[in-house]
Formats: structure tokens, sequence, C-alpha cells
């Protein structure tokens, strides 16, 4: 069992930046992954990363933007994200998964089914 609890959402213009953070405890979870779900559209994957192998896979609208990392002394994930844009707006979700890739692998951003634990969401909302 993962328990993941989300903190650091907001609201903010256009250009601003804000950070996400997601404390991950319990069993040990090998991937883990930020999903947002915008007003009127279906949840979508953000990024993902292996945790212990520092390699993260963005969604194009997130790369160069968006910045995930691990604090593994603390279990916490962040998504830092910068040059926000209006559709960036949603609720976003932490999840992670038991599953562990293969070397070279990773977790999956389309594979929402492969995550077992979900946090409660959190709300970004980016004025134009």
């Amino acid at each position: 069992l993962v328990q993941l609890v989300e903190s650091g959402g907001g609201s903010v213009q256009a250009g601003g930046s804000l950070r996400l953070s997601c404390r991950a405890s319990g069993d040990t979870s090998y991937c883990m992954a930020w999903f947002r779900h915008a007003p009127g559209q279906e949840r979508e994957g953000v990024a993902t990363m292996v945790i212990g192998r520092d390699r993260t896979i963005y969604a194009g609208s997130a790369e160069g933007r968006f910045t995930n990392s691990y604090d593994n002394a603390k279990s916490i994930m962040y998504l830092q994200m910068n040059t926000l844009k209006p559709e960036d707006t949603g609720k976003y979700y932490c999840a992670a998964a038991l599953y562990r890739p293969p070397w070279g692998g990773s977790c999956g951003l389309q594979e929402q089914n492969r995550f077992e634990y979900w946090g409660q969401g959190i709300s970004v909302t980016v004025s134009s």
C-alpha cells in the first residue's frame, strides 16, 4: 500500500511558476507520475519517472517547461512548472505503481491503468 499526498497547487498568471510536491509513504514504488485532468478533457500523463534511475519522460506539452525530480531521502516527488500557460490548468494527480520497468524501460506515460495508487489531486489554475 502506498499513500500519496500532493501539495503546492494554486492560481497563477500565464508565464508564472508553481511547484507541486507529492509525498509518498508506505510500500516502495518504482514508478511515479503526474497526471493532469483538464476541464472537459480526459486525464493525461504529464511526467513519469522510474525511481532510482533519474530518468523522466515528459508529455510534449510539458517538455522544456516542467522539471520532475525526486528526493529519495524525503520520498517526495516534485514537479517544477515554469512558463505556465492557461492550457496547463487542471487537477494534477500524483500516482505510483509497484511495477518495475526493465532496465532502459519506462513506466509508461500513457499507461494510467498501471498506476495502482493515486493522490487526492490538487488544482492548478493559470489565467491569461
